[in-house]
């Protein structure tokens, strides 16, 4: 019994500050950026209507970024400058959070919404998206 005793307190002494380290990783915020959605941002390239909010936000994301379409209340964000960064977006919406009024917004268009982007080392993990109320 006093072997099984030393041998847990032992994997507790290593286990802990490990376990603890994972932990400490935080996720920084690495931007942030507000836009208002516009009726541009509701339909795609092919003029087809956008059903779900990350692509209301990649559109909108592209057509500041990419097409230089924008209304009063988008700012520029170096990160979804990059069309990678864009396209990586629905993951990052997945792990992360959209409040309920700024998804329902997002789909309906005619709202400002503010997208904080987390992660570490300038690669994006996941984002928080809320609306302006």
């Amino acid at each position: 019994m006093h072997t099984f005793v030393k041998s847990v307190a032992i994997l507790l002494a290593v286990g802990t500050p490990m376990a603890l380290g994972q932990q400490a990783i935080a996720q920084d915020m690495i931007g942030s950026y507000a836009a208002y959605i516009g009726e541009d941002d509701l339909y795609n390239s092919n003029g087809e209507r956008l059903s779900q909010p990350w692509q209301v936000l990649r559109q909108d994301r592209a057509n500041f970024h990419r097409f230089g379409v924008y209304q009063d209340g988008d700012e520029w964000d170096p990160f979804f400058e990059d069309a990678n960064n864009r396209e990586a977006m629905e993951t990052m919406i997945m792990r992360g959070y959209i409040d309920p009024d700024a998804e329902r917004m997002l789909l309906s268009g005619g709202a400002t919404v503010y997208v904080y982007i987390y992660g570490s080392g300038g690669v994006g993990d996941y984002v928080e998206v809320e609306v302006y109320r």
